[in-house]
């Protein structure tokens, strides 16, 4: 489940604890929903389109692949910084794979 509302992200982020690394900063907070949700943040950063949906498209798969099914019930926020940009896939995966399980 994700993340849609603005209201929800603003909500976790401001809220929720804080974990920097990186690529990515990421905040999370418990919720009542008996499951994980996530939401994605890919600033312009002066980049395309294409570039933004690239990287928003692999934090999501790694997320959903190899994360989704070790968080407990939290609202999970991941937001991408501009060396996220230029990082790898498998970068990418090993620092949220880290910092994810210093959450749980």
């Amino acid at each position: 489940m994700r993340l849609a509302r603005g209201s929800d992200l603003a909500a976790c982020w401001d809220e929720g604890r804080r974990l920097h690394s990186m690529h990515t900063d990421i905040a999370w907070r418990p919720n009542h929903a008996g499951h994980p949700r996530t939401g994605v943040i890919v600033p312009r950063f002066q980049h395309t389109a294409v570039a933004r949906n690239r990287v928003r498209r692999r934090l999501r798969e790694i997320l959903r692949r190899e994360l989704l099914g070790k968080l407990p019930s939290v609202d999970l926020v991941v937001r991408a910084k501009r060396s996220a940009y230029a990082a790898s896939f498998a970068d990418l995966r090993a620092e949220l794979t880290a910092c994810v399980s210093r959450v749980t």
